[in-house]
Protein backbone atom coordinates (compact mmCIF):
# COMPACT_ATOMS: atom_id res chain seq x y z
CA UNK A 1 0.00 0.00 0.00
CA UNK A 2 2.61 2.02 0.38
CA UNK A 3 4.41 1.91 -2.44
CA UNK A 4 1.39 3.79 -3.99
CA UNK A 5 1.48 6.38 -1.27
CA UNK A 6 5.12 6.94 -2.59
CA UNK A 7 3.94 6.66 -6.47
CA UNK A 8 1.60 9.79 -5.83
CA UNK A 9 3.88 11.60 -4.35
CA UNK A 10 6.15 11.38 -7.27
CA UNK A 11 3.49 12.27 -9.55
CA UNK A 12 2.63 15.06 -7.36
CA UNK A 13 6.02 16.25 -7.31
CA UNK A 14 6.11 16.55 -10.92
CA UNK A 15 3.38 19.02 -10.46
CA UNK A 16 4.18 20.97 -7.53
CA UNK A 17 7.62 21.69 -8.47
CA UNK A 18 10.89 22.02 -5.47
CA UNK A 19 8.37 21.18 -2.52
CA UNK A 20 8.99 17.23 -2.03
CA UNK A 21 8.81 17.97 1.79
CA UNK A 22 5.73 19.85 1.83
CA UNK A 23 4.55 17.29 -0.22
CA UNK A 24 5.69 14.60 1.72
CA UNK A 25 3.92 15.95 4.72
CA UNK A 26 0.72 16.62 3.16
CA UNK A 27 0.16 12.77 2.27
CA UNK A 28 1.29 12.09 5.65
CA UNK A 29 -1.77 14.21 7.01
CA UNK A 30 -4.17 11.86 4.74
CA UNK A 31 -2.60 8.79 5.84
CA UNK A 32 -3.35 9.54 9.47
CA UNK A 33 -6.53 10.35 8.78
CA UNK A 34 -6.49 14.16 9.43
CA UNK A 35 -7.61 17.24 7.37
CA UNK A 36 -5.24 19.71 6.06
CA UNK A 37 -5.03 23.60 6.29
CA UNK A 38 -2.87 25.00 3.46
CA UNK A 39 -2.10 28.50 4.45
CA UNK A 40 0.04 31.28 2.51
CA UNK A 41 -0.07 34.39 0.34
CA UNK A 42 -2.34 33.58 -3.46
CA UNK A 43 0.02 32.20 -6.32
CA UNK A 44 2.06 29.82 -4.38
CA UNK A 45 -0.01 26.71 -5.39
CA UNK A 46 -2.10 26.13 -2.86
CA UNK A 47 -5.36 24.79 -4.71
CA UNK A 48 -2.71 23.61 -7.22
CA UNK A 49 -1.54 20.74 -4.60
CA UNK A 50 -5.19 20.28 -3.13
CA UNK A 51 -6.69 18.96 -6.24
CA UNK A 52 -3.41 16.72 -7.25
CA UNK A 53 -3.88 15.09 -4.18
CA UNK A 54 -7.38 14.16 -4.43
CA UNK A 55 -6.75 13.24 -8.25
CA UNK A 56 -3.58 11.04 -7.42
CA UNK A 57 -5.27 9.47 -4.78
CA UNK A 58 -8.42 8.19 -6.67
CA UNK A 59 -10.88 10.17 -4.31
CA UNK A 60 -14.03 11.76 -5.30
CA UNK A 61 -13.77 15.72 -4.36
CA UNK A 62 -15.88 18.57 -4.66
CA UNK A 63 -14.54 22.35 -4.43
CA UNK A 64 -16.40 24.97 -2.63
CA UNK A 65 -15.00 28.75 -3.13
CA UNK A 66 -15.52 30.20 -0.24
CA UNK A 67 -16.77 33.60 -0.27
CA UNK A 68 -18.66 36.47 2.37
CA UNK A 69 -21.87 35.60 1.36
CA UNK A 70 -21.69 31.67 1.15
CA UNK A 71 -24.24 30.43 3.90
CA UNK A 72 -24.14 27.02 5.63
CA UNK A 73 -26.63 25.11 3.49
CA UNK A 74 -24.52 26.19 0.22
CA UNK A 75 -22.22 23.81 1.95
CA UNK A 76 -24.39 21.24 3.87
CA UNK A 77 -27.09 21.09 1.65
CA UNK A 78 -30.89 22.18 1.93
CA UNK A 79 -34.16 20.76 2.25
CA UNK A 80 -37.02 21.45 -0.30
CA UNK A 81 -40.49 20.86 -0.28
CA UNK A 82 -41.41 18.37 -3.16
CA UNK A 83 -45.27 19.08 -4.15
CA UNK A 84 -45.27 15.17 -5.87
CA UNK A 85 -44.54 13.48 -2.34
CA UNK A 86 -45.88 16.18 -0.06
CA UNK A 87 -42.62 16.30 2.04
CA UNK A 88 -39.17 17.59 2.43
CA UNK A 89 -36.78 16.07 0.45
CA UNK A 90 -32.89 16.56 1.44
CA UNK A 91 -30.58 17.86 -1.34
CA UNK A 92 -26.95 17.03 -0.44
CA UNK A 93 -24.42 19.90 -0.21
CA UNK A 94 -20.93 19.09 -1.93
CA UNK A 95 -19.69 18.06 1.35
CA UNK A 96 -20.75 14.40 0.75
CA UNK A 97 -17.73 13.38 -0.97
CA UNK A 98 -14.32 11.85 0.19
CA UNK A 99 -11.99 15.24 -0.43
CA UNK A 100 -13.99 18.98 0.12
CA UNK A 101 -11.30 21.36 -1.10
CA UNK A 102 -12.59 24.67 0.68
CA UNK A 103 -10.49 27.16 -1.08
CA UNK A 104 -10.20 30.38 0.21
CA UNK A 105 -11.86 28.75 3.28
CA UNK A 106 -10.93 32.54 5.81
CA UNK A 107 -12.81 34.54 3.21
CA UNK A 108 -16.34 32.90 4.47
CA UNK A 109 -18.35 34.00 8.02
CA UNK A 110 -17.23 32.28 10.96
CA UNK A 111 -20.91 30.97 11.05
CA UNK A 112 -20.20 29.26 7.77
CA UNK A 113 -16.86 28.04 8.91
CA UNK A 114 -18.60 26.47 12.07
CA UNK A 115 -20.83 24.61 9.72
CA UNK A 116 -17.84 22.12 9.18
CA UNK A 117 -17.11 21.44 12.53
CA UNK A 118 -19.41 18.40 13.03
CA UNK A 119 -18.56 16.45 10.13
CA UNK A 120 -14.33 17.45 10.45
CA UNK A 121 -14.45 16.03 13.76
CA UNK A 122 -17.36 13.05 13.49
CA UNK A 123 -17.59 12.48 9.92
CA UNK A 124 -21.14 13.25 9.99
CA UNK A 125 -23.84 16.38 9.48
CA UNK A 126 -26.84 17.26 11.10
CA UNK A 127 -29.64 19.05 9.00
CA UNK A 128 -33.30 19.19 9.86
CA UNK A 129 -32.40 16.69 12.74
CA UNK A 130 -31.51 14.10 10.64
CA UNK A 131 -27.82 13.13 11.11
CA UNK A 132 -26.43 11.78 7.98
CA UNK A 133 -22.77 9.89 7.72
CA UNK A 134 -20.32 11.13 5.11
CA UNK A 135 -18.70 8.91 2.45
CA UNK A 136 -15.51 7.36 3.72
CA UNK A 137 -12.39 8.24 3.79
CA UNK A 138 -13.54 11.93 4.29
CA UNK A 139 -10.58 14.43 4.25
CA UNK A 140 -11.05 18.57 4.21
CA UNK A 141 -8.40 20.31 1.85
CA UNK A 142 -8.87 23.50 2.94
CA UNK A 143 -6.25 26.72 1.78
CA UNK A 144 -6.37 30.26 3.55
CA UNK A 145 -4.78 33.58 2.76
CA UNK A 146 -2.80 35.31 5.07
CA UNK A 147 -5.49 36.53 7.74
CA UNK A 148 -3.90 40.47 7.27
CA UNK A 149 -5.13 40.29 3.70
CA UNK A 150 -8.29 42.13 2.76
CA UNK A 151 -11.27 40.51 2.82
CA UNK A 152 -10.80 37.41 5.33
CA UNK A 153 -12.13 36.43 8.59
CA UNK A 154 -9.90 34.64 11.25
CA UNK A 155 -10.52 30.77 11.94
CA UNK A 156 -12.02 29.78 15.23
CA UNK A 157 -9.64 28.21 17.48
CA UNK A 158 -11.97 25.29 17.45
CA UNK A 159 -11.62 24.95 13.64
CA UNK A 160 -7.86 25.41 14.10
CA UNK A 161 -7.58 22.58 15.80
CA UNK A 162 -9.75 19.64 13.84
CA UNK A 163 -6.69 20.50 11.15
CA UNK A 164 -4.12 17.77 11.70
CA UNK A 165 -1.85 20.04 9.73
CA UNK A 166 -1.31 23.02 8.76
CA UNK A 167 1.00 23.70 5.57
CA UNK A 168 2.77 26.93 4.00
CA UNK A 169 4.34 26.24 0.50
CA UNK A 170 6.00 29.32 0.28
CA UNK A 171 7.83 30.99 -3.28
CA UNK A 172 9.66 28.63 -5.41
CA UNK A 173 13.72 28.28 -5.16
CA UNK A 174 14.85 29.84 -8.41
CA UNK A 175 15.51 26.60 -10.08
CA UNK A 176 12.06 25.31 -9.35
CA UNK A 177 10.63 28.92 -10.34
CA UNK A 178 12.21 28.47 -13.63
CA UNK A 179 11.01 25.33 -14.17
CA UNK A 180 7.70 26.60 -13.95
CA UNK A 181 8.22 29.16 -16.49
CA UNK A 182 9.35 26.64 -18.93
CA UNK A 183 7.28 23.95 -18.35
CA UNK A 184 3.52 23.00 -18.93
CA UNK A 185 0.63 24.76 -17.41
CA UNK A 186 -0.19 22.98 -14.50
CA UNK A 187 -3.74 22.89 -15.13
CA UNK A 188 -3.22 20.65 -18.00
CA UNK A 189 -1.28 18.80 -15.97
CA UNK A 190 -3.63 17.75 -13.72
CA UNK A 191 -6.36 16.96 -16.07
CA UNK A 192 -3.42 14.11 -17.22
CA UNK A 193 -3.26 12.93 -13.89
CA UNK A 194 -4.13 9.56 -13.28
CA UNK A 195 -4.95 8.23 -9.33
CA UNK A 196 -2.22 6.12 -8.28
CA UNK A 197 -4.36 4.29 -5.45
CA UNK A 198 -8.21 3.44 -4.56
CA UNK A 199 -9.93 4.95 -2.09
CA UNK A 200 -10.39 1.49 -0.01
CA UNK A 201 -6.54 1.10 -0.09
CA UNK A 202 -6.22 4.54 1.52
CA UNK A 203 -8.72 3.17 4.30
CA UNK A 204 -6.19 0.15 4.36
CA UNK A 205 -3.11 1.81 4.83
CA UNK A 206 -4.62 4.20 7.31
CA UNK A 207 -5.83 1.06 9.26
CA UNK A 208 -1.70 -0.26 9.29
CA UNK A 209 -0.84 2.58 11.17
CA UNK A 210 -2.17 0.84 14.32
CA UNK A 211 0.59 -1.24 13.79
CA UNK A 212 3.30 1.15 13.83
CA UNK A 213 4.68 0.64 17.56
CA UNK A 214 5.38 3.80 20.27
CA UNK A 215 7.25 3.02 23.18
CA UNK A 216 7.02 4.54 26.17
CA UNK A 217 9.81 6.59 25.72
CA UNK A 218 8.35 7.61 22.97
CA UNK A 219 5.34 8.66 24.34
CA UNK A 220 7.39 10.37 27.29
CA UNK A 221 9.10 12.49 24.48
CA UNK A 222 5.87 13.78 23.22
CA UNK A 223 3.92 14.39 26.55
CA UNK A 224 7.12 16.51 27.47
CA UNK A 225 6.86 18.63 24.19
CA UNK A 226 2.59 18.99 25.15
CA UNK A 227 3.51 20.18 29.19
CA UNK A 228 6.26 22.73 27.38
CA UNK A 229 3.45 23.94 25.06
CA UNK A 230 1.18 24.50 28.46
CA UNK A 231 4.04 26.11 30.87
CA UNK A 232 6.89 28.02 28.91
CA UNK A 233 5.09 31.12 28.69
CA UNK A 234 5.78 31.01 24.93
CA UNK A 235 1.83 30.48 23.97
CA UNK A 236 -1.42 31.94 25.12
CA UNK A 237 -2.97 28.50 25.34
CA UNK A 238 -0.82 25.28 24.98
CA UNK A 239 -1.43 21.92 22.62
CA UNK A 240 -4.62 20.49 23.67
CA UNK A 241 -5.26 16.49 23.69
CA UNK A 242 -6.76 16.08 20.63
CA UNK A 243 -3.29 17.86 19.43
CA UNK A 244 -0.94 15.40 21.34
CA UNK A 245 -3.30 12.01 19.17
CA UNK A 246 -2.74 14.03 16.23
CA UNK A 247 1.16 14.54 16.95
CA UNK A 248 1.16 10.72 17.83
CA UNK A 249 -0.67 9.61 14.99
CA UNK A 250 1.34 12.62 12.04
CA UNK A 251 4.29 10.60 13.70
CA UNK A 252 3.01 7.06 12.80
CA UNK A 253 2.45 7.65 9.54
CA UNK A 254 5.69 9.39 8.86
CA UNK A 255 7.61 6.58 10.27
CA UNK A 256 5.68 4.30 7.89
CA UNK A 257 6.56 6.21 4.83
CA UNK A 258 10.23 6.25 6.55
CA UNK A 259 9.62 2.30 6.16
CA UNK A 260 10.02 1.62 9.98
CA UNK A 261 7.57 -0.26 12.28
CA UNK A 262 7.93 2.29 15.11
CA UNK A 263 8.29 5.75 15.29
CA UNK A 264 11.53 7.38 16.80
CA UNK A 265 11.60 10.64 17.92
CA UNK A 266 12.59 12.03 14.69
CA UNK A 267 9.02 11.14 13.02
CA UNK A 268 8.08 13.44 16.01
CA UNK A 269 10.52 15.98 15.31
CA UNK A 270 9.82 15.97 11.20
CA UNK A 271 5.85 16.56 11.61
CA UNK A 272 6.06 18.44 15.07
CA UNK A 273 5.77 22.22 13.55
CA UNK A 274 2.82 20.99 11.04
CA UNK A 275 0.39 19.53 13.69
CA UNK A 276 1.01 22.35 16.46
CA UNK A 277 2.28 25.79 15.29
CA UNK A 278 -1.66 26.30 13.83
CA UNK A 279 -2.96 25.45 17.02
CA UNK A 280 -0.37 27.70 19.43
CA UNK A 281 -0.16 31.39 19.09
CA UNK A 282 1.85 33.53 20.34
CA UNK A 283 1.77 35.18 23.93
CA UNK A 284 2.70 38.52 22.59
CA UNK A 285 0.70 38.26 19.20
CA UNK A 286 -2.71 38.35 18.56
CA UNK A 287 -2.21 37.16 14.95
CA UNK A 288 -3.80 34.08 14.23
CA UNK A 289 -1.83 32.61 11.59
CA UNK A 290 0.44 29.43 11.44
CA UNK A 291 3.15 31.65 10.17
CA UNK A 292 3.66 33.59 13.38
CA UNK A 293 3.83 30.21 15.26
CA UNK A 294 6.48 28.41 13.84
CA UNK A 295 10.23 29.67 14.95
CA UNK A 296 8.17 29.52 19.01
CA UNK A 297 7.54 26.04 18.21
CA UNK A 298 11.36 25.31 16.92
CA UNK A 299 12.53 27.05 19.64
CA UNK A 300 10.16 24.63 22.09
CA UNK A 301 11.48 21.52 20.09
CA UNK A 302 15.17 22.62 20.81
CA UNK A 303 14.73 22.70 24.30
CA UNK A 304 13.60 19.20 24.87
CA UNK A 305 15.88 16.57 25.97
CA UNK A 306 15.49 13.42 23.21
Amino acid sequence: MLSKVHAAAKQINQIIVGKEHQVRQALVCLLAGGHLLIEDVPGVGKTTLAHALALSLGLQFNRVQFTSDLLPADVIGVSIFDRDTSGFVFHPGPIFTQVLLGDEINRATPKTQSALLEAMEERQVTSDGVTRDLPQPFFVIATQNPTHQIGTFQLPESQLDRFLMCLSLGYPDAAAERALLLGEDRRSMLKALKSAMQPEEMLAARAALGAIHTSEKLIDYVHALVLASRQNGLFQEGMSPRAAIALVQAARAWAALEGRNHVIPEDVQAVLIPVTAHRLRPLKSSSGSALASRDLVAQMMKSIAL
